[in-house]
This record gives structure tokens, C-alpha cells and sequence, in this order.
């Protein structure tokens, strides 16, 4: 029975839940995220940290959306746990800083005490970043109870050991060839009317969605080559990123992998118009093939040209082929990554990546 409902249910069920789980306005999120960044650079440490890094010398790994839950049929971190502990070890033993960009616990359909019984092993690995002091934590709309629950403390020192401080966001600051350069990071739920703390988004989640999901298990996020354009979401947070100056602005929330301001698809198209002027047939043709298996039916490629790299988004950590995405930064680079099973072990791809040195906006751009 459950076979048949999931073939009957499983596209307008997804459908509904992408419909209820992201409503961005334009004029709420340029509202929000201005107010967030200037509150982050005026008073560090109140709502963000402010961090100096230098970029031939200090890595970050960004991970966002593990959505850890209670390993039911609703859980849809279950099938990329092992994945993501495996990455944890790889950027423990090589000294990254992780920062952990919201919605890491899924506390609209549980609670604390069942996601915390049911996830030990990934907070022992979390646990070790925070010892030495690698560690920084940024809630999201999933996870608001880090951000405005009193008992919110109390719950971190009974997983973590210590009582650490959850913020909104974080601003890394550094300068590349004599230009400074800062990355602005938050989950990126802000100015969501259907997230940024709305109730009946909550609501849907926990009574409706949650159960629903769980009995069809039923996981909506798509492989990590994603299969269509941006989203409206990350759309309206490129537009308000391409307006900065010399600043990158990393978020999640919408599970869609976006690597210098474009999605896999988007990557793609560009690719083949470059095989066409090279007149590569043999690209051309692999790039074509690819396109007709990824984007939705009806798409047509947009225009690309006077695109700015200020955009990056991590994905998530959900994947429902087990892959998790994040967003690395590490000699002088800047990687969009992919941790994937290979004959059941985890293995590191990246998907994209360039030197910080090479991005458009520290280059003589018109804009």
C-alpha cells in the first residue's frame, strides 16, 4: 500500500511542500540582510562574528541543512549521515574551521531530546571542532530554538559540553591582491515569508508535512546536480549580493547547490556555448546530453552575460542519493564539494572551484 501512495502522492505532496516551504519577498530579504550585516560588522559577536582569516593559510569548510532528525521514515538525513561524518574526520584531521550554517537540527518536526538521541555519533564529531575552537554555529530557520529558546544553553551543554554561542551569521574578512574582500554568511531564511518564523509554515511542517513524509518516506531534495534553474530565493539573494562591493554572500535554506552565482545546470549551459564557438563536437555533444537529462521540460537558457561571482550557496547535507554538498575555502580557493558513496565509502569530489584572486568583482568589472 505504501508503494502505491508513494507513486500516487509523491509529485503533488512535493509540490504542496515546495509551495509552503518558501515565499521569499524581495524588499523583506534586502531588509533583513542589510540589517543583519550591518549588525554583524558594527557589534561583532552579538548577532555574528567578524573573523580575519588569511587565504593561503586558513580553510573553512561550510556545511548547511543536515536537517538531523530521528532516523524514521521522515528523517531525510538518515542516508547521508555516514557521509558527513566521514567529511567531519577528513576537515578535523586537516585543521579546517567549520562553520555549520543552519538548519542542522530538524526541530520543527521533533524534539531536542529525540534529535539528540538519535545523533550522537555527528555531535561527537561537531564536538571536537568546538575543543579547538573551530568551530562556529549559525542557526536557521529549522533550528530557530538555537537562536530564541531560553533553555537553548542548556540543550547545547548537554551535547556539546559547553554552553557556545549560536549566532544569525559571520563575516570572514581578508584581503587578495591588495584588495579586501569579505564573505557574508547566514542560512539565508531571512525576509522567507513562509520561514522567517512564520507559524503556519511551522505548523504545515510538523502536523502535516512531517507526518505525511515519514509514512511515504518520502525525501524531495534531488541529487546534488541539480536539475533546474535558481530558484526565486537564491535569485533575489544573487540581486542583493551583486550590489555589494567586494563582498560574497554564502547561504543554504534552499538545498540547491549555486557556485559563483550559478547552479550546475546554469554551469552547464555556459559550458556548451563555449564548446560551440570552440566548435568541439565532442563537448558540444556531452554537454547537450547532459542539459536534456538535468533541466525541467519547458526551460530555455537565460541569458548568463554580466553575471558577478558574488553568490554561493552550500546546498545541503539531505541529498536522497546520500550525497551531502558544502562550500570549502582553502588556498586560496574557493570549492563547491561534494561527499559521495563510492562501493559504499565516502569519497571527496569537487564539482567547481576557483582561486579567490580570479573572481569578477575583484577584477575591473562594469556593473
Amino acid at each position: 500500500m505504501r508503494r502505491f501512495l508513494q507513486r500516487l502522492l509523491y509529485k503533488p505532496v512535493s509540490r504542496l511542500a515546495d509551495k509552503f516551504s518558501s515565499r521569499p519577498d524581495k524588499a523583506r530579504v534586502n531588509k533583513a540582510l542589510n540589517s543583519l550585516y550591518k549588525s554583524i560588522i558594527t557589534k561583532p559577536g552579538k548577532n555574528g562574528l567578524v573573523i580575519p582569516f588569511a587565504p593561503e593559510k586558513d580553510k573553512f569548510i561550510i556545511f548547511s541543512d543536515q536537517h538531523k532528525g530521528a532516523r524514521d521514515g521522515a528523517d531525510i538525513f538518515a542516508l547521508s549521515a555516514k557521509n558527513y561524518l566521514a567529511a567531519l574526520d577528513h576537515y578535523n584531521r586537516e585543521k579546517f574551521i567549520y562553520i555549520n550554517l543552519g538548519d542542522s537540527e530538524e526541530l520543527w518536526e521533533n524534539l531536542f531530546i529525540t534529535v539528540k538521541r538519535h545523533n550522537k555519533p555527528t555531535f561527537e564529531k561537531e564536538k571536537l571542532f568546538m575543543e579547538q575552537d573551530r568551530f562556529v554555529k549559525i542557526f536557521g530557520n529549522h533550528d530557530l530554538y538555537w537562536g530564541n529558546d531560553p533553555l537553548a544553553m542548556v540543550s547545547l551543554l548537554q551535547i556539546y559540553g559547553k554552553a557556545i554561542r549560536v549566532y544569525e551569521g559571520a563575516v570572514l574578512q581578508t584581503q587578495v591582491n591588495g584588495k579586501p574582500l569579505e564573505i557574508f554568511m547566514t542560512h539565508g531564511h531571512q525576509g522567507d515569508l513562509q520561514s522567517d518564523g512564520n507559524w503556519f509554515s511551522k505548523w504545515f511542517v510538523s502536523d502535516v508535512w512531517g507526518p505525511l513524509q515519514g509514512y511515504l518516506r518520502i525525501n524531495p531534495n534531488t541529487p546534488a546536480y541539480n536539475n533546474q534553474l535558481k530558484t526565486d530565493h537564491n535569485r533575489i539573494m544573487y540581486e542583493w549580493s551583486s550590489q555589494r562591493k567586494n563582498t560574497l554572500l554564502i547561504t543554504g535554506h534552499t538545498h540547491q547547490p549555486v557556485f559563483r552565482s550559478l547552479t550546475e545546470l546554469e554551469n552547464l549551459y555556459i559550458r556548451l556555448d563555449k564548446a560551440r564557438t570552440d566548435n568541439d563536437v565532442s563537448k558540444v555533444a556531452e554537454f547537450e546530453k547532459k542539459i536534456t537529462s538535468l533541466h525541467l521540460q519547458g526551460n530555455t537558457p537565460p541569458d548568463f552575460n554580466g553575471y558577478l561571482d558574488t553568490y554561493f550557496n552550500t546546498g545541503c547535507c539531505c541529498f536522497n542519493d546520500g550525497d551531502i554538498t558544502g562550500i570549502e575555502i582553502a588556498d586560496g580557493y574557493i570549492r563547491l564539494i561534494k561527499w559521495a558513496y563510492n562501493k559504499k565509502a565516502s569519497e571527496r569530489v569537487v564539482l567547481e572551484e576557483c582561486k579567490l584572486d580570479e573572481l569578477n568583482i575583484l577584477r575591473e568589472v562594469e556593473r
